[in-house]
């Protein structure tokens, strides 16, 4: 294998398809970037057995053929060379990498063992505006599990129907829940798909624009210009979030987001090093009064809001209603609670289309 390409172009496609390459693995060919020289293009691919990405680059090629490199040390390279054109050129298991009046060698891996990656995936389809894609990723994504007790709650759940599409995720102790319109869809789907697999996604695609999202046998793939992602879904039962959603509230609070984030903040300073991160709302007429206390010092600051309802008091992780917070795009946002031990959820004042649920944290005081 030789071909010729320009520096700036292969580390644009390196770092794309490097985010597929397993981190710890036994299987050395899953920390490999597989390079195909064929035609007037070099394709780049990389898997760890979830998620696939391959990404093809113009290249003048002199010898047809493919190899593996390890992909960290091929990517940190690379990204040193943005500013002149490279040749490789493979003979055995030794790849030569000629730049300006340099060169360098690198181990290779021979690519016939290389797993096979399928981008035969169109059985099913939908579409939706780039912008309400990366909308509803950047809305539950982040309210994934992160372990693997339970493999499927590391995805968001995607139903389908009615021209619409209801985005779900869940960790166990915060819900996020939002619906947005579909272009077109083949048909119904439920789908769970993997949060790193959306978060790729979401960095793939246009700002503007449609993105059609195909889904066959357990798999999704997304295609944008040059770059072809492809990962396995997740399989078994998504909890029906209508169970754990309350209908009702005994307590209403209406308030200026930033005043509340920025409180909220403050307050989260003194317990950061703490395990649930805990700051604690006392909610009565017009006031919502913040207070954390911790070994380094306390923190108690009123927060002007608008009260419907008991007081209450309720203990939370700053950490999940921060980022509920964040997430939400209106100036002023919704908190609804039943009581201190039961879960409560934030929303935009006007807007209920993205939802989220966070469960407090239990205390001698209120529990």
């Amino acid at each position: 294998m030789k071909v010729v390409c320009e520096g700036i172009n292969l580390s644009e496609a390196v770092l794309k398809v490097v985010k597929a390459c397993a981190v710890r693995t036994t299987v050395p060919l899953l920390e490999c970037i597989k390079l195909t020289a064929h035609n007037d293009g070099l394709t780049l691919s990389a898997t760890d057995g979830e998620i696939s990405i391959q990404k093809t680059v113009k290249a003048e090629v002199y010898e047809e053929g493919e190899t593996c490199v390890p992909g960290r040390y091929f990517s940190d390279f690379i990204k040193k060379l943005e500013d002149v054109q490279i040749t490789l050129s493979v003979d055995g298991n030794r790849m030569e990498i000629i730049y300006a009046d340099s060169q360098s060698e690198l181990q290779t891996l021979s690519a016939e063992d290389f797993p096979k990656i399928s981008t035969d995936i169109s059985e099913n389809s939908f579409k939706m505006k780039a912008e309400d894609l990366k909308k509803v990723i950047n809305a539950t994504s982040f309210c994934c599990a992160t372990d693997d007790s339970r493999p499927n709650l590391k995805g968001c759940q995607f139903l389908i129907s009615d021209g619409k599409v209801c985005v779900t995720a869940l960790d166990g102790f915060r819900l996020a829940t939002i619906t947005a319109p579909v272009t077109s869809a083949t048909a119904d789907l439920d789908i769970i798909c993997p949060a790193r697999t959306l978060n790729e996604i979401e960095k793939m695609i246009p700002a503007e624009g449609e993105t059609e999202v195909f889904v066959a046998r357990g798999m999704i793939l997304v295609s944008v210009d040059d770059t072809v992602l492809t990962s396995r879904l997740y399989g078994g039962e998504f909890i029906k979030k209508e169970n754990i959603i309350p209908r009702t509230f005994s307590t209403v609070v209406t308030v200026d987001k930033n005043a509340l984030k920025n409180s909220i903040e403050r307050a989260a300073i003194l317990v950061r090093s703490d395990k649930n991160s805990l700051i604690i709302f006392d909610i009565s007429a017009g006031r919502i009064e913040i207070s954390s206390n911790s070994e380094i010092g306390n923190v108690q600051e009123p927060v002007k809001a608008e009260v419907e309802g008991k007081d209450v008091r309720i203990a939370m992780n700053s950490k999940f209603i921060t980022e509920a917070i964040g997430a939400l795009e209106e100036d002023t946002v919704t908190l609804s609670f039943n009581s201190g031990v039961q879960p409560f959820i934030c929303c935009n004042a006007e807007n209920k289309d993205v939802l989220y649920l966070i469960l407090p944290v239990r205390t001698s005081s209120n529990g």
